[in-house]
């Protein structure tokens, strides 16, 4: 009897594990930025499911001396995103919320992190 409880317990703990998911590394989710397109027009960008604790240089606004960096982030990923005003997450930074967590176009920015 001790025997079947202790299997039928340990085959129990063994589909909890594979039931519930493992976190993949990613923010899930959408990260929107506006950003001036070669026309001078506004332009969005968009980062989908980004990685978690990578630093991310916007490809759009990676060049200080030829592009204006992005401004007006969204957060609508399920993780904080941390924002830069350099690339390779250098200079200052402000945090945004997850699940809309923005800022105005006062806000500039180069790349960004998420938790």
């Amino acid at each position: 009897m001790r025997l079947r409880s202790t299997v039928a317990a340990a085959l129990g703990a063994l589909a909890l594990i594979a039931a519930v998911p493992t976190s993949a590394g990613a923010a899930t989710g959408d990260f929107r930025y506006t950003y001036t397109g070669l026309d001078g027009s506004p332009q969005f960008g968009f980062l989908v499911d980004p990685p978690s604790r990578m630093c991310i240089t916007l490809p759009d606004v990676a060049d200080p001396s030829s592009t204006n960096p992005a401004h007006t982030p969204w957060n609508f990923t399920d993780s904080s995103a941390t924002v830069f005003t350099d690339p390779d997450c250098e200079g200052d930074y402000f945090t945004l919320r997850p699940g809309g967590g923005h800022a105005s176009e006062r806000l500039k920015l180069r790349s960004v992190v998420f938790s």
